[in-house]
């Protein structure tokens, strides 16, 4: 049974920054070195901070001599740097990439690898979604929405551009919206983190929901898209970073936002506008649920009134979705969260993906899960959300 991604990526070409860096300097990301080992997106003005590679490394898994190491029901492991042919390839930078990751026309190849019928596509540089300086934002995005719309119209029906909509400028973001939805968009993306000044629950993006809602244009909130917080918002931990605790923990960065949206008005003014959480995974979902669910009927019992909304489950159901990747927690849950509100993604060509083996990977953790069900996360609910 072949899968449809509901959560893919692309590593973005040298077009979508163009003329940016001259109208907006140092500011501006531009890609240097290409074809190098040191080929990357830059953000001069950031330092260090604003070096991001332009890398798909799943593409790697193929290379000869390669065994790859995978856990039953997991993902491969993350893979060897330190192999010669893996630093052969690195060396080319973004022309040492699979052509299915340059070229949209040949992206089917790597989809044929892998068992997919098509995939829905986000950036691979989240930046798009957190420049300080708001026309930036809105002329990047733009440029990105025209590449990606090229790229996925090579796929001969493949691939679908999710497009970024710059909610950050409500504006801007329904004019955005318009234009892509006219050019054939089924979808797009905002940040995963409103801005700390001015969350969704704000009126200012009523125009953005209204638009997107009567367009039946669903909107994603994918993992590391965050939009940019000033310094008076940053929060510095007393205690050091920890890698592991920072990776298991990432839910955390959407909760707020759900809440903003499933429990301070706006889905109930817009029953109809569909949001994605993306690459979250969902195995926390079932859960998490019960918990607002308790802390909205302790908030409003603690201001000695009684809760009369819609429950949070009710909300979820008609209106949320999860992608989810390896995760048999979700599987085993759905009936709580909602059978109809998964949908599978292969994270190709990131870290994280499935790809190669991504067949394998949803044999294992739908075992003893019936074909129905199977195909409702791995086809028909991306298929049904997209209208595809």
């Amino acid at each position: 049974m072949a899968a449809i991604s509901a959560d893919s990526h692309v590593v973005e070409a040298e077009d979508v920054f163009v003329g940016l860096p001259e109208r907006f300097g140092d500011d501006a990301p531009r890609v240097v070195g290409a074809g190098t080992l040191q080929d990357s997106i830059i953000i001069p003005s950031k330092g260090p901070r604003g070096v991001r590679r332009r890398m798909g490394f799943a593409g790697m898994r193929k290379r000869d001599g390669l065994e790859l190491q995978r856990r039953t029901g997991h993902k491969p492991e993350v893979d060897d740097m330190r192999d010669a042919e893996a630093k052969r390839i690195l060396a080319m930078g973004y022309d040492g990439l699979r052509a299915g990751i340059r070229d949209g026309a040949y992206r089917h190849e790597d989809q044929d690898e892998d068992g997919i019928e098509a995939e829905f596509l986000y950036p691979g540089f989240f930046g798009l979604f957190s420049f300080e300086n708001t026309e930036l934002l809105v002329a990047c995005q733009k440029n990105y929405n025209d590449w990606l719309h090229d790229y996925a119209s090579a796929s001969n029906g493949r691939l679908f551009g999710l497009a970024a909509i710059p909610v950050q400028d409500p504006q801007a973001a329904v004019e955005e919206l318009d234009r892509v939805v006219k050019k054939g968009f089924k979808g797009g993306c905002i940040p995963c983190t409103a801005p700390p000044e001015v969350p969704y629950k704000d009126e200012c993006y009523e125009p953005v929901w209204a638009a997107a809602e009567e367009a039946n244009f669903p909107l994603s909130m994918h993992v590391g898209t965050n939009a940019y917080v000033p310094a008076q918002y940053r929060q510095k931990s007393p205690l050091p970073r920890d890698e592991t605790f920072d990776y298991a923990s990432t839910p955390n960065t959407v909760q707020r936002t759900l809440v903003d949206l499933m429990c301070r008005g706006v889905a109930e003014r817009h029953p109809d506008l569909k949001f994605v959480v993306g690459e979250f995974n969902a195995g926390w979902i079932a859960h998490w649920l019960d918990r607002v669910d308790q802390g909205l009927l302790r908030e409003h019992r603690f201001k000695s009134r009684d809760f009369t909304g819609e429950r949070p489950h009710e909300v979820w159901r008609r209106q949320f979705y999860a992608t989810i990747e390896d995760d048999r927690p979700a599987v085993l849950t759905r009936e709580i969260i909602g059978l109809d509100n998964l949908m599978w993604g292969s994270d190709y060509p990131h870290v994280d993906s499935t790809w190669p083996c991504s067949m394998q990977v949803l044999d294992e953790i739908f075992e003893g899960v019936g074909d129905d069900d199977r195909r409702k996360i791995t086809r028909d609910n991306v298929k049904a959300l997209y209208g595809i």
